[in-house]
Order: structure tokens, then sequence, then C-alpha cells
């Protein structure tokens, strides 16, 4: 099965589509499963009652400010400590799809991630696949272009850039360019051409002049703005509610959740200290990420950069559940993604067991856990 499974995912490597999801899943559904020591169970968290701890963890995330979470939970040793005999094992991602896709087949165990390739993955595999644990990241997207354009009017016959067709950043450029009466097809035309690329393409493609801006995470917004002299378009934090939306989360495996609950609880409270950590010293946290960029993507930002990274999002361990439905209903009517029922997608145990043990405030599901 797992031979079976390289060649599934070798075939879906060359992009991300539904349909990839589709046979991804289907060698999931099919495969017991990677479960570091113990079989799977089809029990949910509130219902195990024994569990044993993981041989190893396998963790996504990405180089980005918007996985500063991830980032520091990793270099600042954090995780480590709450795993104990745990071997963590992380491995990098560009956007959430291919990320997805690995979880899916069975590379991953966990992931940090943006909620609408959460989301795919939920729908796509019947809701059977992974849980949303904890948040980990809010605001941080903005859309950013060449100072010439003034409105969304100015956008039409323009180039934009996503970090992946059908990641965060991609449903919501589509969605905000339907909103304002311009069309951006799945293939590339319509009244704006969308064209998903690596972020440090869509960097080099800006500086040439082959792209008129992007919708990006930080800190490959600030870079544009600082490095490429783009301006801010849209700030993604002024189309929510009090500013407040879900840009990355932690999701997990349901296999592997089932399989390991103390071990996801062993992740979480990670999470939870490196988040304090990063709140209650800002300075050394923006060092620490920078340091860890260097030695990730070979290149360090600037001091200027780092700071208004930071300045454009918060860390959270709350997921802000109550925009999940949102994310959906957006990606839906730019046909990424077929409506479905999200109930089941949260399951915040764990989080609120942890949470409540240090005196912190509790996180809602927004009436998403399972019914």
């Amino acid at each position: 099965m797992r031979k079976a499974l390289s060649a599934i995912l070798a075939t879906v490597a060359a992009g991300w589509m539904a349909v990839s999801l589709v046979i991804v899943l289907a060698a999931y559904v099919s495969a017991s499963g990677h479960s570091s020591g113990s079989a799977a169970s089809s029990t949910t968290t509130s219902s195990t009652t024994t569990s044993t701890a993981a041989d190893e963890l396998r963790l996504g995330y990405f180089a980005n400010v918007t996985h500063a979470s991830a980032v520091v939970g990793v270099a600042h040793g954090d995780f480590a400590k709450a795993l104990g005999s745990t071997k963590l094992t992380t491995q990098l991602y560009n956007a959430g799809p291919a990320e997805m896709t690995a979880l899916l087949g069975g590379q991953l165990d966990a992931a940090y991630v943006g909620p609408s390739s959460a989301l795919s993955a939920f729908v796509t595999s019947h809701g059977q696949a992974l849980r949303i644990v904890a948040g980990a990241t809010t605001g941080g997207a903005e859309l950013v272009v060449k100072p010439s354009i003034g409105s969304a009017a100015d956008l039409k016959g323009k180039v934009l850039a996503t970090p992946q067709k059908g990641n965060t950043q991609d449903v919501a450029l589509r969605y905000w360019l339907k909103q304002n009466g311009l069309t951006a097809n799945a293939d590339g035309t319509g009244d704006v051409s969308v064209d998903p690329q690596d972020n440090a393409t869509t960097l080099d493609q800006f500086k040439a002049g082959h792209i008129d801006g992007a919708w990006l995470p930080e800190p490959w917004a600030s870079r544009m703005v600082l490095e490429a002299g783009a301006k801010v378009l849209v700030d993604e934090r002024s189309l929510w509610p009090n500013g407040q939306f879900a840009t990355t989360n932690l999701v997990v495996s349901t296999t592997f959740l089932n399989a390991h609950p103390d071990t996801v609880k062993a992740l979480i409270d990670g999470q939870i200290a490196a988040n304090q950590w990063i709140t209650a010293d800002p300075a050394d946290a923006q060092k620490l990420v920078n340091d860890q960029l260097k030695a990730l993507t070979g290149k360090a930002l600037s001091a200027a950069e780092i700071q208004r990274a930071f300045t454009e999002q918060q860390v959270t361990d709350d997921p802000n559940a109550s925009t999940l439905q949102a994310s959906s209903d957006h990606a839906v009517a730019v046909s990424l993604l077929k409506k479905t029922d999200l109930h089941g997608i949260f399951d915040l145990t764990l989080l609120n067991t942890e949470l409540a043990k240090d005196g912190l405030a509790t996180a809602s599901d927004g009436g998403l856990a399972a019914k």
C-alpha cells in the first residue's frame, strides 16, 4: 500500500486539482493509516479512554511569518519539550493544497495550514480525514499591487498571483474579485488572470513587471511592499468583523488523533507555550523567526520587513471558528469547493482542556463540532 500510495502521490505532484485529492483519498481510505505505534480506532477524542504516545509525529508547516507558532515551536524547543520521547519530524511546504495532499496520503500526521485548504481536504474526504484542533494565526494577508492601481476596476485585464490554486489567499482573491464584479476563471481566463505560483517566484515576477500584484500571506506581502515597491490595495482584515479571521490553523489526521490523543495534546501544549513566548517577548520572537527564515529559505528579512510582517498579524490558539463557514461559502461561490455540512471539522476538546489548565480563555467551535 505504501508503494502504491507513493505512486499515486507522484501523479498529483504536478498541480492541485480536486480530482487529485479524490485519488489520494482513495489510498487514504483503503490504507490503515500511519499511527506511529498503535492501530487507529473509529472513536473521537471525546470517547477515547486510553492511548499511547506516538513514536513519531510528522508535522508540516510553512517558512512564513503566518506560521510563527510552528516556526517558534520547532526552533525554540517548545514542541520537543512537550512531546518528550516522541520524535518530531518536520516538512516544509509553500502552500496548503500540496500540504493537505501529503496529509491525506499518510505522509503527515499534523499540519499548520490555512482554512480553505483544510476545508477542501475535509470536504473531499467526506468529513473523515482531519480535524482542526487549534488556531495559530489571525490576519497577515494582503492584496498588494502596482502603485498605478487604485481600485478593483483598475484590475481588469491584469495578472495577479496567489500561492497555489485553492489555497486560502487564492480563494480570498477570487471571491473579492467576484464581489467587485470581476471574473477570474479557474483556467486563468476572465477579467483578471489569476496565476498561482511559488511566493518567491511571485516576488521576482512582480519586480520584473510580469505580474501586476498578488494576494499573499506574511512575510511575502511585506516583501512586495518594501522590496518591490508594491502598495496595499486590500488588507484582508478590513473584510472581516473586528478584523478577525483565521489565516493558519493546526489540523491533525483523524487517524492519528484517535490513536494518539496524548501526543496531540502535547503538540497543543507546545504551541500554547510558543504563542505565550511570542506574545511576551515579541522582539526576541521576531529575531528567532527571522533567523529561522534565513536557515529554511536562505534569506533573512530586513528589520523593517520582519517588523511590518509581525504587525499585520497576531498569533492565537483560537481557530476563529465562527469565520470558517464564511470561508467555505466563499470557496463555493468561486467554484473551488462543493457545499457540504462542516459539522465535525473542529475537535477542540484537547485545546480547551489545556487552555483551562493554564487559566486561559477557552475557544468556541462555532457550532461545528461533531453532532
